[in-house]
């Protein structure tokens, strides 16, 4: 598998600093003068505008890189969709997650209604390259009739009560989402949330993985493949 070799060329700063800034950014809720602050408590004087810079141009190739290397999700698939406010415009975040908790997509869509449900199945499917044991959502007849155009034997599970696993992946979104107020364009929210859920994905410890000696494993593992996928490793 060819992967993308990030380079570095014409940038004052080492990649090491630029690719730990935008981890910072990107992995947990500050803002751009927060990371600009917390760097220069470490003598390192960047504005928050070069920080938002290399957010956008680094920040997309790392995350592709960080989907590449994903291993095969589950074969249940949680479905959801959330409301978002632009210029305000309403659109709508779908979003697909395992029976695990691993973000397996998301789309920014303006609408809510059988195109839109039908796009988000078959981008997984196409992903992903096999059709998942079951469907899980809530009650959007969307979903229904989507799943009958692309797979009509797909096992499909429609109740608010069981979706949790989709609902509480929101949760890390919205939260962001206040601490940016908000977010000025569509093309700008679907680039953050594909960093975000990506990174998310690499750095969430797992279930099965809970002891103080797995999570640090496990974190280590993953500022491992960070730093390679940012070519700084």
């Amino acid at each position: 598998m060819q992967t993308e070799i990030i380079s570095y060329k014409r940038h004052r700063f080492p990649p090491q600093i630029i690719a730990h800034v935008v981890w910072l950014y990107v992995r947990f809720n500050l803002s751009l003068r927060e990371v600009e602050e917390m760097m220069l408590e470490r003598s390192v004087d960047i504005s928050y505008e070069s920080i938002r810079r290399w957010s956008i141009k680094f920040g997309p190739r790392i995350a592709h890189v960080l989907r590449r290397r994903q291993p095969r999700p589950g074969d249940v698939w949680h479905l959801d969709e959330v409301v978002v406010k632009i210029a305000g415009q309403s659109y709508w975040l779908w979003r697909a997650v395992d029976q695990h908790g691993v973000v397996l997509e998301e789309i920014l869509q303006s609408g809510r209604d059988k195109r839109a449900a039908k796009r988000l199945l078959v981008k997984l499917m196409k992903r992903w390259g096999f059709v998942p044991k079951r469907i899980i959502t809530d009650k959007l007849c969307s979903y229904g009739a989507a799943k009958r155009e692309v797979a009509p034997g797909l096992d499909h599970w429609s109740h608010k009560g069981l979706n949790n696993r989709a609902e509480n992946s929101h949760l890390p979104f919205r939260k962001r989402e206040r601490v940016m107020q908000g977010f000025r364009s569509p093309g700008g929210l679907q680039r953050f949330v594909s960093m975000q859920s990506a990174t998310r994905n690499s750095f969430s410890v797992p279930a099965r993985r809970r002891s103080a000696l797995t999570i640090r494993y496990h974190r280590l593992e993953a500022f491992k493949a960070w730093k390679a996928a940012a070519n700084v490793a």
